[in-house]
């Protein structure tokens, strides 16, 4: 789907910014939208969605267990 958007879990990416995981949650709401960059009257619905994406994906980072690697 989002060929651009790299994977983030570690071992993959073993550190990943904040940067990183805002920039896939832009990736996707674009690809989702099909506006690379929104209209002025669109502009807050679509970076309210990214705020919701980034916070998603961190939540999902922070939750993932790597088979093999230490409990955090």
């Amino acid at each position: 789907m989002c060929r651009s958007i790299k994977t983030l879990r570690p071992p993959t990416t073993p550190d990943v910014t904040e940067e990183d995981i805002r920039a896939a949650a832009l990736q996707y709401v674009r690809k989702v939208s099909g506006f690379r960059a929104p209209a002025a009257h669109n502009r807050e619905v679509f970076d309210q969605a990214v705020d919701a994406v980034t916070a998603a994906t961190r939540d999902l980072l922070a939750g993932l267990r790597v088979r093999g690697s230490a409990p955090q």
